[in-house]
């Protein structure tokens, strides 16, 4: 079978298909007939589908995260695509290619990796220095950090996002260093690259994202705190002042104690940390709302909650010919010397 993906359904259409079954509910209708709730998923995107026919007994056929064959019609339900199955089969997990169902980063993982190990250079600090490189040389966290996303719904929901996410950060952060004066860069790019570490241990990433038992009773702020914390227990004479600035910058990343931060951003690195943070995973969330929506004949999204409110899906872009549109490469000054002083501890 030809596998259509999620971001190739158009409205009124016959679809035979295999997905991942990523929420499965069992309800009833008003008038008492039981019906299969579902949220099937690919690497595109997800999406809606209900069973009318048979649901009590096709829903012993399968469980949630399993891999399902459907048969069935797209149709616009509340502004947004569904599908009605027909049929419904259950298919085992070494039929499939994994890689049809978890979305990954557009940016190969060896590029990221380099540009990693590019920023890192460009650390004169030499204790955030040492601290970044056991983090690099620590090969199980680099396996981790490498793969994971960077959230479960909202931004960066993809293999690779993590990293991704990071560096974007990491560029962002530089940026506003560049351009703002008082600014300790080395501390703001390391712990850009460091602020959603505990991610690695948060979420799972098999057949689908989710939460791990420790990231929901613990949550990646207070985990990537403790293991900046075990780094920085090797390397002597590490300063404590250091230690404590780094890590008020992971405490107070989310901004807000309503966005679950334990502390507020109380220094100008902690305060740029969280405008570049939440800037960058709009910025990104946005950016996938517009990719996964695929019904054609709107020029708005279904209704996003994140954003709370529908995006416009705009058809006006900037004409290559109008002018350079390539991104700037990260280090622009990488041949120049480094006059900048070093950053007082």
């Amino acid at each position: 079978m030809k596998k259509i993906f999620v971001n190739e359904i158009r409205k009124n259409s016959r679809v035979e298909s295999i997905f991942l079954v990523k929420e499965k509910h069992m309800g009833v209708t008003k008038n008492g007939i039981p019906y299969l709730s579902l949220r099937l998923m690919d690497r595109s995107g997800d999406i809606n589908a209900r069973v009318w026919d048979q649901a009590e007994e096709l829903d012993r056929l399968f469980v949630k995260n399993d891999f399902v064959e459907i048969t069935g019609r797209s149709s616009i339900y509340q502004g947004g695509m569904q599908l009605t199955i027909t049929g419904l089969w259950k298919c085992p997990e070494e039929s499939v290619d994994l890689r049809d169902f978890l979305p990954s980063s557009s940016v190969p993982p060896e590029e990221m990796l380099q540009e990693l190990q590019s920023m890192i250079s460009y650390i004169r600090d030499e204790y955030l220095k040492k601290m970044l490189d056991l983090f690099v040389h620590d090969e199980e966290f680099m396996t981790k950090f490498s793969s994971a996303p960077a959230a479960k719904a909202l931004h960066h929901v993809y293999l690779g996002g993590l990293l991704e996410h990071s560096l974007s950060v990491a560029r962002l952060a530089r940026m506003a260093a560049d351009n703002y004066e008082g600014i300790n860069r080395d501390l703001l790019v390391a712990a850009a690259l460091l602020h959603d570490i505990g991610k690695v241990y948060e979420l799972s990433y098999g057949k689908v994202f989710d939460y791990t038992d420790r990231g929901r009773l613990i949550g990646h702020i207070t985990i990537g705190a403790d293991m900046v914390d075990e780094k920085i227990a090797m390397i002597p004479g590490f300063p404590a002042e250091l230690q404590l600035l780094l890590k008020h910058m992971i405490l107070s990343h989310h901004g807000a104690y309503e966005y679950g931060s334990p502390k507020r951003p109380k220094t100008i690195e902690a305060l740029v940390l969280y405008y570049m943070d939440d800037l960058d995973a709009k910025i990104n969330g946005f950016q996938q709302a517009l990719f996964q929506e695929n019904e054609e004949m709107s020029q708005w999204t279904k209704y996003h909650k994140l954003f709370d409110r529908y995006l416009y899906k705009q058809t006006y872009r900037w004409s290559e010919d109008e002018g350079d549109t390539s991104s700037p490469a990260p280090f622009e000054d990488e041949d120049e010397p480094d006059q900048r002083p070093k950053p007082e501890r």
